[in-house]
């Protein structure tokens, strides 16, 4: 039997924190001078600012080294930044691991004993919290995206509100908001009805389909369709204007970090956006993942695999985890999945066999592990396999193999002789 060496996790001075939108109860728990025992004290403090640096005030006169807290909406933000700013070390907990046991009391001070129990014992772990310059990015990539997302649901209010009109632009071309197509809409807006005179505005590439505009231009759009129309469009210009400004804000905050940038940017299907968003939610210094599996993990880009009695249960999904990075993820898969490169030779070779969604997962997760081992050293640079990375590896007899199966199941008898 291996022997292994045994850590005290045991935290003497600790404070434990149940938070509220107006008020929080704080557990204090201390060496006591009985052997075995441990001295506690509960109060309640308010969650302003005043309050809580009383409280830091009070924290500080018994010596705590520790302050935890479980993740409350966004309610935990306040404390744990003042109190992370007067010096003390706090921790994040997740909910899902402290939960109370059951048949014991709920009440808002149980909760903050509990803590504090299972924080002093080493029950729990810290979630991942970024540093400022890194939340600060985060919380404007953050709104870009969402922004983006509002910008998509406006133009697809566009599109039905042209369907209703029998306007069928999207039929013929590709962004209804491209130059050409944005001409022809306000042209709609300002009363122009006649669909030879809007397909005229078509302009470059779009003037060979000049037949096909005017029968998708011919339908019943009116004032009616013009005014809901004008406001969408200002809806989109205003949203455009308050990306572009988030952008230029971005590439402010992010250019001490442009180096861990242009690594990223070297990921096939990642780009600029993508490795800005990325770098947000994970932050540059990849320490706090002590390996990629640990960030895989972390961002849930791993299947949980659930066993019992030698069976393995469950459908092995990843888990529900960091939505941001799992979009900025997604995009950037299905990005890589259309270039020539290895990630697309992966992502073809799994969704023939498992589906597009969990081949998305998988070359998702090799980006993430990418992106940890680039991070973790400064001078490391994105090589790329090749496409016939693996078809170049695969032995010879297995793919004959493969293949006179395949022929089999067709129906055929196949009959191999070697080649002169």
């Amino acid at each position: 039997m291996e022997e292994m060496p045994e850590r005290e996790l045991f935290v003497e001075r600790i404070a434990a924190l149940d938070i509220g939108k107006r008020e929080l109860e704080v557990c204090v728990r201390l060496p006591s001078d009985r052997p075995g025992r441990r001295r506690q004290e509960i109060r309640t403090y308010g969650a302003t600012t005043r309050s809580l640096l009383t409280l830091a005030g009070w924290l500080a006169e018994h010596g705590v080294t520790l302050v935890v807290m479980e993740a409350t909406s966004d309610y935990w933000k306040p404390p744990f930044y003042l109190l992370e700013a007067e010096g003390f070390e706090c921790w994040l907990l997740n909910a899902a691991q402290v939960k109370n046991t059951p048949g014991r009391p709920k009440t808002d001070r149980q909760d903050a004993i509990w803590l504090a129990k299972v924080a002093e014992r080493g029950m729990a772990r810290p979630s991942f919290i970024p540093p400022k310059p890194i939340r600060r990015l985060r919380d404007l990539t953050r709104y870009r995206r969402a922004l983006t997302h509002d910008r998509t649901r406006e133009k697809q209010r566009l599109e039905k509100i042209l369907e209703d009109a029998q306007i069928k632009l999207s039929a013929v071309a590709r962004d209804i908001l491209g130059v050409s197509s944005r001409a022809m809409i306000e042209a709609l807006i300002a009363g122009q009805r006649d669909p030879k005179v809007l397909a005229q505005l078509a302009k470059g590439r779009m003037r060979i389909k000049i037949s096909a505009l005017q029968e998708a231009l011919t339908g019943h759009f009116d004032d009616h369709h013009a005014f809901v129309c004008q406001i969408m469009l200002d809806n989109i210009d205003r949203l455009c204007a308050q990306i572009d400004n988030l952008t230029t804000r971005i590439e402010e905050l992010i250019a001490p970090f442009q180096h861990q940038v242009d690594q990223l940017d070297e990921i096939p299907g990642v780009g600029r956006i993508g490795a800005q968003d990325i770098l947000a939610e994970i932050g540059v210094d990849m320490t706090v993942f002590p390996t990629d599996a640990h960030l895989v993990s972390w961002a849930k880009f791993a299947p949980q695999i659930k066993e019992s009695a030698g069976k393995r249960k469950g459908s092995s999904t990843t888990g529900q985890g960091n939505p941001w990075l799992g979009g900025a993820l997604g995009e950037a898969a299905t990005g890589a999945a259309r270039s020539p490169t290895f990630l697309a030779a992966r992502y073809k070779r799994i969704a023939k066999r498992r589906g597009t969604r969990r081949a998305l997962v998988a070359v998702g997760h090799s980006i993430l592990t990418i992106a940890w081992h680039l991070l973790s050293d400064h001078d490391a640079h994105f090589v790329d396999l090749g496409a016939d990375w693996h078809t170049s590896r695969i032995n010879p007899e297995q793919q004959t193999r493969n293949l006179v199966r395949q022929l089999q199941r067709l129906g055929h008898t196949v009959t191999l002789e070697p080649a002169a």
